[in-house]
């Protein structure tokens, strides 16, 4: 997790996870079998996740100037289910970019 966008996949890749967790197993558990604990607790780890990854994005923003629709797009990925895994893919993408970039200019 050395650069802004490493660190915004790996807290994607979880905030990703746990809102399938949230959605796919603690609230089925809470509304068809009666246990709402586990909403609590996945829930509270979903929004923790969920705030470091808004201030992941921020950071990302600033850092390499997204323009306004990237951002945008990020906060939508959010809130989508798998929308953090495919945001993913592109950041990786990006990433590789970054790092070739400065490998070109030394040669």
């Amino acid at each position: 997790m050395r650069t802004p966008i490493s660190r915004l996949r790996t807290i994607g890749i979880y905030e990703g996870l746990s809102y399938l967790l949230l959605l796919g197993i603690a609230m089925p558990l809470k509304y068809m079998a009666g246990i709402p604990e586990m909403v609590k607790y996945v829930g509270w780890a979903h929004g923790v996740l969920f705030v470091l990854y808004m201030l992941s994005v921020a950071e990302v923003a600033f850092t390499y100037r997204w323009s306004i629709l990237k951002i945008g797009a990020a906060v939508v990925a959010s809130l989508l289910p798998f929308g953090p895994f495919i945001l993913d893919k592109r950041l990786l993408k990006e990433e590789e970019q970054k790092q070739v970039k400065p490998a070109k200019q030394m040669a």
